[in-house]
């Protein structure tokens, strides 16, 4: 802070000075705003637009303004309150848990009043009560007796049974469900060694970090398959996460990545099987994903990092000249979702009704044939584009060079960046945005909050691959603890060359697993 009579005398000076100093004081209301959101708010950026009713921009308009409707609010709070009021429904237990009858008889034999004998009346009352055991272990003990031919003495005795990791006494189940709850249900080691000690059986943390490691050594071709198979697909979406990683000999922590690359053609009713690949990086520079993406070649929907530039550039090498960007809307409304939660600007709000019009587009269209998806954009979304991208032209001559409002005008205006935010209206196998990335790291995002750290750089690649298998299972709606116990089983044995044939999609038919099960992976 400046003294007093350290002040320029000259008003001009002073004038820049107080503007500076207003721009410094905004954007750190904006980062406070964000950082308390972060820590204590909702994940979810929604914003509450009026009645929650489609909006044409004459009503946008309006409520820039500040005339509202509030008969249409009054309407949307009653459905609210009859939604919130009505009679929940009784749970049904599933069907495939195991059933156990515990048969109450009267405590009379025969009638107190007369002394005769008593008969069934009707069905019985039955109730049903949920109870669990805690984790059960079992031990197979693998018998191979030899035997000895009584005329030659000759000996013979069968194979033993391969092991998924050898030399080691964890089955393919043991392997599948310490995986599973790390990766797939967030629980540290630590947590899982105790969870064993309370079941009875005491292991070290040290043995299941081998286990998970040869798990993802004898996963790690499947990965490799998966790779072959996202990036064989005509759009891809990536995005990365950052960890935590321990460095060694520091005893402090540096920061690796995860990246992810999603090819899901649910959307628009495409018959290939959605899958999620998972790449483990010690930086995010920008070499990273040109290595990840060196054969690939189509539309690549990201969002603004710099890292994926060069992709993009021309005069770069054949194959990442091949690659088209797509932009991400849900990243382009960011910068106006957090000035608007963070000053209620009426501007912000207009950008994210705006914006939300073109949502609404997406929502009629989704899960319809690409050729339907097309027309419709070409009707209802160009126009509301081109409206979009004249207020903002005419909103950014009108605010401050360094205000927030104008770094998020400013985001989405840059010429290369507007474009990439058009062209999903060109091709109807594209989306609006890249949450379908997003959705497939935030598993890994929670766990980050739970381990808290990779041990290694190899940590990070062993949970790439395990990630890539969980987060496909789920997209397919397949239990992703049967399926790595299928896979560990029979992969030791099974022909690389054959690889793809193990494959999530591939054996989903063989998981025998309930209904109940895909149900709740699809919600």
């Amino acid at each position: 802070m400046l003294a007093a009579n350290a002040l320029p005398k000259d008003v001009p000076t002073l004038h820049r000075m107080v503007i500076e100093r207003d721009w410094e004081i905004e954007h750190l209301k904006l980062q406070l705003a964000k950082l308390r959101r972060w820590k204590f708010g909702a994940s979810s950026e929604a914003v509450e637009r009026a009645g929650q009713i489609p909006l044409t921009l004459e009503k946008i308009e309006a409520m820039a303004q500040g005339v509202l409707d509030s008969a249409t609010q009054r309407s949307s709070e009653a459905s609210r309150e009859r939604r919130n009021t009505a009679p929940a429904r009784r749970q049904r237990l599933p069907e495939h848990f195991p059933r156990e009858t515990n048969r109450i008889e009267p405590s009379e034999s025969t009638c107190s009043d007369c002394g005769g004998e008593f008969k069934e009346l009707g069905k019985p009352d039955e109730a049903e009560v949920l109870e669990v055991k805690t984790v059960t272990f079992t031990v197979t003990r693998h018998v191979r007796p030899k035997k000895r031919c009584c005329c030659c003495a000759r000996i013979v005795q069968a194979p033993a049974p391969s092991r998924p990791i050898e030399r080691s006494f964890a089955g393919a189940s043991v392997l599948a469900m310490v995986a599973m709850w790390k990766y797939g249900f967030h629980l540290p080691l630590y947590r899982q060694c105790q969870m064993f000690a309370h079941s009875g059986f005491n292991v070290s943390r040290t043995t299941l970090m081998q286990w998970v490691a040869g798990t993802a050594d004898l996963l790690a071709p499947l990965a490799h398959a998966l790779a072959r198979y996202v990036l064989s697909g005509s759009n891809v979406n990536g995005d990365d996460t950052p960890f935590r990683v321990l460095a060694p000999g520091t005893g402090k922590t540096k920061r690796g990545y995860l990246w992810t690359y999603v090819r899901d053609g649910r959307p628009w009713k495409s018959r290939d099987p959605p899958a999620v690949w998972y790449q483990y990086s010690p930086g995010r520079a920008g070499k990273y994903p040109r290595e990840h993406l060196k054969t690939f070649a189509g539309t690549l929907q990201v969002d603004g990092y710099a890292g994926f530039n060069k992709l993009f550039r021309r005069g770069a090498p054949a194959a990442s000249a091949r690659i088209t960007e797509v932009g991400c809307w849900a990243h382009a409304r960011r910068g106006f979702f957090d000035l608007y939660e963070a000053k209620k600007s009426a501007t912000a709000k207009e950008a994210l009704d705006r914006i939300a019009l073109l949502y609404d587009v997406e929502a009629d269209i989704r899960g319809q044939a690409p050729e339907v998806r097309l027309a419709v954009r070409q009707e209802r979304a160009v126009p509301l584009l081109d409206s979009l991208y004249a207020w903002m032209v005419r909103v950014r001559t009108e605010v401050q060079r360094r205000s927030a409002l104008a770094k998020a005008l400013d985001y989405v205006l840059k010429p290369k960046r507007w474009e990439a935010l058009r062209r999903y209206t060109q091709d109807g196998q594209l989306e609006i945005d890249n949450t379908s990335a997003e959705r497939s790291i935030r598993g890994a995002a929670v766990g980050k909050k739970n381990y808290l750290f990779f041990g290694s750089d190899a940590g990070g690649q062993h949970a790439a691959v395990i990630y890539g298998l969980i987060e496909t299972c789920k997209l397919n709606h397949i239990d992703p603890q049967r399926y790595l116990e299928y896979v560990l089983e029979r992969i030791a044995d099974h022909r690389i060359s054959d690889i793809e044939e193990l494959l999530p999609w591939n054996v989903a038919d063989k998981l025998n697993q309930p209904e109940q099960v895909s149900q709740a992976l699809a919600a």
